[in-house]
């Protein structure tokens, strides 16, 4: 069990530095260290949790948790959560304190400007990491393409969307079956 723990807090911590753009930046690497290296998960598990984690209120990161949880249980989720939230906070804590005294620099406005394609990229790996992970076949792909398009050219909410996908989804399933 203690390796479990240790393992869980030595994929967290290096991710945590890493999640530029918020915790969903580094969801294909989590996805690639939990399942492909270490063999803590299955990708239908991954998919699986990722689907909680995005569902339930509170921070993207909250997959750490529940990864950690399904891994080792109770201990597993605390090891995950420090090794996730940890190393970053004190990272930028520092970070923070310097960038606040360093003035309006050059170099500030060049690293300002330089992160957030970086954090942007991050995030459609993420993205790219679930898709992989959860088998998305060209049925969700164009789905996914007309409600971000609806979303984009239209002022209709998100209920509105749901639920006409939802009833062109059922009247689909009654007609084919």
């Amino acid at each position: 069990m203690d390796n479990k723990l240790l393992g869980l807090f030595i994929v967290f911590a290096p991710l945590s530095l890493l999640s530029f753009g918020g915790g969903q930046a580094i969801v294909a690497d989590i996805q690639y260290q939990t399942v492909e290296v270490h063999g803590y998960l299955t990708n239908q598990q991954f998919a699986d949790l990722f689907a909680v984690s995005r569902a339930a209120p509170g921070p993207s990161t909250l997959i750490a948790a529940l990864i950690g949880y399904q891994v080792a249980g109770f201990w597993g989720a605390i090891a995950s959560c420090i090794g996730i939230y940890l190393p970053s906070s004190l990272l930028v804590y520092g970070l923070a304190n310097w960038w606040q005294r360093k003035g309006d620099t050059p170099l500030k406005k060049a690293v300002e400007r330089g992160l957030a394609p970086v954090a942007v990229g991050l995030i459609f790996a993420g993205a790219l990491a679930i898709i992989r992970a959860a088998n998305v076949g060209p049925l969700e792909i164009v789905t996914l393409a007309l409600c971000t398009a609806i979303f984009y050219f239209t002022k209709w909410g998100s209920y509105t969307v749901i639920f006409s996908v939802a009833g062109i989804f059922l009247a689909i399933y009654f007609i084919t079956t």
